[in-house]
């Protein structure tokens, strides 16, 4: 829903779209967590990280979105580029979510993406 609610018909499927649909989520729940784009860690930069405010007893998120690509592939970026090491001061659940997208896809399947979430317990 805050895809279709944020995204223009004609550019539906990029990674701006998603962009926006995930802001559009963290506005409502910028009360418990905090936002980072282009998340710095390990080697590289995950697309987001959501951390939990200190208030919050949500789980932690790192996301990566990935085109024309898999889930699988975004997942595995996650894990090989230790992109929640920066979390390492963190207790709690980390959700590693990731996310694919057919540019090319069009009518109907230009709206269907793949998603993969695995959820990892930091101590």
């Amino acid at each position: 829903m805050a895809h279709e609610t944020c995204s223009s018909s004609l550019a539906y499927n990029d990674e701006n779209s998603l962009s926006c649909a995930i802001l559009l989520a963290y506005y409502t729940a910028q009360n418990d967590y905090e936002m980072i784009r282009e998340f710095p860690s390990g080697k590289g930069f995950a697309d987001y990280a959501f951390v939990p405010r200190s208030n919050s007893n949500k789980p932690a998120m790192i996301i990566e979105l990935k085109y024309n690509k898999s889930a699988d592939t975004a997942i595995r970026q996650i894990r090989e580029n230790r992109y929640s090491g920066r979390l390492s001061a963190f207790s709690g659940e980390i959700l590693l979510v990731g996310i694919n997208y057919d540019k090319k896809a069009k009518g109907e399947n230009r709206k269907k993406h793949t998603c993969i979430i695995e959820k990892v317990v930091h101590n």
